[in-house]
């Protein structure tokens, strides 16, 4: 599975209260509104000008905090194709996963704003196009790449079935 993006870099600890604002508690059962909102109090300039298909890039400990699904529901909901970070939260990274949106960890550092990435998720290759150089990170397990590629764990239960997670 290859996806490719520009880059909207942030720094360390963005939180699921930063990814969705506390203001907006009104809005956590209309989750395409919320996401017109999304990451806009670590960037402001983030929820208007994300485009379809961008990637976020992230340092340590991107997803930090609540557990609900709506964090990243609502960035994927906002356009991003996959999120690139030195570390995930553990329940976040998983929480990407279940709903369809690819996250991958590895060393950031050298990415910057607007970088066209390109990312193998069976290959374990982050490569960045703007500058011409190539990052590695673990390969997502076969079993992940398939429920990305069926759009996230519900899909793939309903069209394998709940204990067919093997084939």
């Amino acid at each position: 599975m290859e996806l490719e993006g520009r880059a909207w870099i942030f720094g360390d600890d963005i939180s699921t209260d930063q990814i969705t604002p506390g203001r907006y508690f009104h809005l956590r059962s209309d989750l395409e509104k919320l996401a017109k909102h999304v990451l806009e109090d670590a960037r402001e300039d983030f929820a208007k000008g994300v485009l379809p298909g961008d990637i976020v890039v992230g340092g340590r400990n991107f997803g930090q905090g609540s557990s609900r699904e709506h964090a990243p529901t609502v960035i994927k909901l906002a356009g991003v194709r996959a999120i690139v970070a030195k570390s995930v939260a553990r329940i976040f990274f998983r929480n990407c996963i279940n709903i369809g949106l690819p996250v991958v960890m590895c060393d950031t550092s050298g990415i910057e704003e607007g970088d066209i990435l390109s990312i193998d998720l069976e290959k374990g290759v982050l490569e960045d196009k703007t500058k011409g150089f190539q990052l590695s990170f673990p390969p997502l397990p076969d079993i992940m790449t398939r429920i990305l590629r069926e759009g996230g764990l519900v899909a793939h239960v309903r069209r394998y079935g709940d204990f067919n997670l093997e084939d």
